[in-house]
């Protein structure tokens, strides 16, 4: 499949295009990570990201999929990515020794679409409670979060359909006994 193909999928699940997910919210002037307060605004993001997640007595089957890292590990590799993603200093890649893919990077999870539709939930929580997004001059930088966010985690469920064994990035083998 293309990764037309793919994109294309993905808009459908999201509601989001790849211009508006991807390329717009990379391209704002100024830029998303001046937008939402630098890197400790990031890291401000991240932490609300995870709070939530490891809070939710809702659907404790989403904790699990995180249960190969501790919650202070998974607010340090999602913020550094994000500061990375959003044209920051390159703190993921200097951790891990490469900008990896979220496609390979979560291909060892069988992420379906229940796990996306929960994740945005609380990533829209996220960005709902950070402070530096509350106020009427972010209205737009809140917009595109979600619009990346929602197209992302859509986008790592089609595209995850299609991984080879040789594409995992996030672990040496699939998880083969959840579904997620």
């Amino acid at each position: 499949m293309s990764k037309y193909e793919l994109r294309a999928r993905a808009h459908n699940l999201s509601g989001v295009s790849y211009d508006q997910s991807l390329l717009v919210t990379t391209a704002l002037s100024p830029p998303i990570l001046q937008r939402i307060g630098g890197i400790d605004g990031v890291k401000q993001l991240s932490t609300n990201f995870y709070d939530r997640v490891f809070a939710d007595t809702n659907e404790p089957w989403f904790l699990g999929i995180f249960a190969s890292s501790t919650k202070a590990e998974a607010i340090d590799n999602q913020y550094r990515f994000l500061v990375q993603t959003f044209n920051g200093p390159e703190l993921y890649k200097a951790k891990k020794g490469k900008y990896t893919r979220l496609v390979g990077r979560h291909a060892n999870f069988r992420i379906g679409l229940a796990a996306a539709k929960r994740w945005i939930i609380h990533m829209d929580g996220a960005i709902d409670d950070h402070e530096a997004l509350r106020v009427k001059e972010n209205d737009i930088t809140r917009e595109y979060l979600k619009y990346y966010f929602s197209y992302t985690a859509y986008y790592i469920v089609v595209a995850s359909e299609y991984l080879r064994d040789d594409q995992l990035s996030g672990g040496q083998q699939m998880d083969t006994g959840q579904n997620w």
